[in-house]
């Protein structure tokens, strides 16, 4: 009887820890500052600017991932074509990438004198100290967090629903519209809650990439 119990005993206490472990940082964050002291830095402008900052780019940057994201996640779950493992590491590249190290090859490439800064500004389009900038950032660190997600609900998708759609006369657009995305809603929602969290909490790239200016640049992570 021992025996049989020890398993459900350690994976308790295995659980217990991690939670303990990631759970117990946050918290101490909280009880240093106290929540009278949160709330009074509410009032402050400076926090107040950032704040909106915050939800105005997260949500452009949130809107560019879903609208690009989801038919590429669509195209790396139902396709094989030379060349896809290596597609899909580079999609998932950005999260063994240093936020800092990001911002910085951001702007290697995009930045005035970067791999496609002149062809930028011939377009008249200037990203570094810029709110662009930002959103910019933040779709690079995040994108990767849905489209994983978004990728393995696709591929989740029951087959033979798809099928049927196609037998029916639905096109591969309507399928994916009609069919394809309720099928995989749960999971394309976790995708955007994972992304969403990881852009709300950026730092290192918006620092490097679009610096810290009150009103243009400077997130809530950043204030």
């Amino acid at each position: 009887m021992i025996r049989r119990r020890w398993f459900p005993a350690a994976i308790t206490l295995a659980l217990a820890v991690v939670l303990t472990f990631l759970t117990v940082p946050i918290v101490a964050i909280f009880a240093d500052a106290g929540p009278a002291q949160l709330l009074a830095s509410l009032g402050d402008p400076a926090s107040l600017d950032a704040l909106k900052l915050s939800l105005e780019t997260t949500t452009i940057a949130m809107a560019l991932i879903v609208a690009v994201g989801t038919p590429a996640a669509w195209l790396l779950a139902t396709r094989e074509f030379r060349g896809r493992a290596a597609a899909t590491t580079l999609v998932e590249l950005p999260l063994v990438v240093p936020p800092a190290v990001a911002g910085i090859g951001l702007l290697a490439a995009l930045g005035p004198r970067g791999l496609f800064g002149g062809a930028l500004e011939d377009l008249g389009i200037s990203l570094v100290l810029q709110t662009a900038g930002v959103v910019v950032a933040l779709t690079f660190v995040a994108s990767p967090f849905y489209l994983r997600q978004a990728q393995a609900a696709f591929a989740g998708v029951d087959r033979s629903q798809l099928e049927a759609s196609r037998t029916l006369g639905a096109g591969e657009a309507r399928t994916f519209a009609r069919v394809a995305i309720p099928a995989a809603l749960p999971g394309l929602a976790a995708g955007v809650a994972l992304a969403w969290g990881r852009a709300l909490g950026e730092f290192g790239a918006t620092l490097m990439f679009a610096g810290s200016l009150q009103g243009v640049t400077q997130t809530a992570p950043l204030s």
